[in-house]
């Protein structure tokens, strides 16, 4: 596919297209719009930054044009996505391209008052984005009702899955008609997802734009190595010395988030975080001030950064290492969208060595380790690649043959046979000899 023309999309959609600088379609968009039309159950995985959500508002926008007006509370097309920030970015999308077309789109999530979205609701709704739990609310007040959605969206079906949204979506899907079009998108499809779509979808397509759990080509990643104690030094380190323009930083806690932002602060660098206990308001005035350029960091957990729609931010940094690996894809999806390039960095600690294995097996590739120089990290990271920044060599990690026996290489005990120290050897980690004073480290 060359052009959107192509697609079957109508020329007002065309047009509202190229009022937004497109000319193309993405990979996803050439193939998903034409089976969404076709009227086909779809699920279709594709990475974050690809344009997953036109593929599926430019399709849902065309084919409710002429449906007619829903009754009051009702719902055409139900777009179901995990986040507050994430159901902005779709809603903004719907405005963009919607315009000019006589179709009424409602946002509805937590965080702000519940009786202004009553009253929206009241008249009916072409395009509902909902996330799960201000949706059962409103379902619970009667405010709305779902017995004639002609289309379901699940948008980051994985995303929902992890953060126990199953049993709301069931509670959801028990309201929907059975005759509608359902569609799944997710960066990442588990075995879980493929399980949940059986219960949701009836004989879907299935389209895949890139190899399932890989990370965007573009992106350069690269592993730092650093003690833990150092890791905010480091940082700032690399943003004045490096002479860094913005960049979205992930914590993994809200504590962690908001520690960090008011060290960088401190040091003179504009910064603010964003995470789940900060009101809706504050969470969208700071994300406002990054995308307008007067913050240059903005700390982020996973949840908050859903939804950050950033086309040109040329750099991600993981603070620390998520818990769960695939959230490490959907991060550093932040940066490297619509074709640019980007640059994704990693901070990481001995102690972080367990999550480092696990992300590097799911995207089935070794991310090069580089020491920066007076940031050497005590404990070595296990690794064939590495290099330094500086004139100092790195330094070369030490093999024992117990070391082997002791540990699997994800960091699990081997289970039975006689213990490190019952075989007289000491203790090791990343092929490196421990310090007794500094075993926790």
């Amino acid at each position: 596919m060359t052009a959107f023309a192509e697609l079957g999309l109508n020329a007002k959609l065309i047009q509202n297209i190229a009022a937004k600088g497109y000319d193309s379609p993405s990979p996803i968009q050439a193939k998903a719009i034409p089976l969404v039309l076709s009227g086909c159950d779809l699920m279709a995985a594709a990475q974050t930054g690809t344009g997953k959500t036109a593929a599926f508002t430019l399709p849902a926008l065309q084919m409710l044009k002429n449906s007619g007006r829903p009754g009051p509370k009702d719902v055409s097309c139900l777009i179901l996505t995990p986040t507050r920030e994430l159901a902005a970015q779709i809603a903004d999308g719907l405005r963009a391209y919607g315009a000019g077309i006589k179709l009424h789109s409602q946002m509805v999530c937590g965080g702000v008052n519940i009786r202004p979205q009553i009253r929206n609701l009241a008249r009916g709704t072409d395009i509902l984005v909902a996330t799960p739990g201000r949706l059962l609310d409103l379902l619970g007040q009667g405010a709305v009702r779902l017995d004639h959605v002609k289309m379901w969206v699940l948008d980051e079906a994985d995303r929902m899955l992890d953060m126990g949204f199953i049993p709301a979506m069931r509670r959801i899907h028990a309201e929907l008609p059975k005759e509608r079009q359902t569609l799944m998108f997710s960066a990442t499809f588990s075995r879980d997802i493929e399980k949940l779509a059986g219960e949701f979808l009836h004989q879907p397509k299935k389209i895949h734009v890139t190899p399932a759990n890989t990370t965007v080509s573009r992106i350069d990643q690269t592993v730092y190595p650093v003690d833990k104690a150092r890791k905010t030094e480091l940082l700032k380190h690399l943003v004045a010395s490096e002479q860094w323009g913005q960049v979205l930083v992930f914590s993994r806690t809200k504590y962690g988030a908001d520690k960090l932002s008011r060290n960088l602060s401190k040091a003179g660098i504009a910064s603010d975080s964003i995470h789940g206990d900060k009101k809706q308001g504050a969470r969208t005035r700071s994300l406002k001030q990054f995308k307008d350029g007067r913050l240059q960091v903005l700390v982020a957990t996973d949840i908050a950064a859903r939804g950050i729609d950033i086309q040109q931010l040329p750099r991600v940094v993981n603070f620390d290492l998520p818990h769960v690996a695939e959230d490490y894809v959907h991060r550093i999806g932040r940066t490297g969208r619509a074709g640019e390039a980007g640059i994704a960095l990693s901070l990481v600690s001995a102690d972080e060595v367990a999550q480092l294995q696990k992300i590097e097996k799911l995207i089935k590739k070794s991310l090069p380790r580089e020491e920066v120089e007076g940031f050497e990290p005590e404990h070595r990271l296990p690794t064939k690649e590495v290099k330094s920044t500086g004139k100092r060599p790195p330094r070369k990690a030490k093999s024992k043959p117990g070391a082997r026996k002791q540990r699997d290489g994800q960091g699990k005990k081997r289970q039975g046979g006689p213990s490190a120290k019952r075989q007289g050897q000491p203790a090791y980690r990343g092929g490196r000899k421990r310090k007794p004073a500094r075993a926790n480290a």
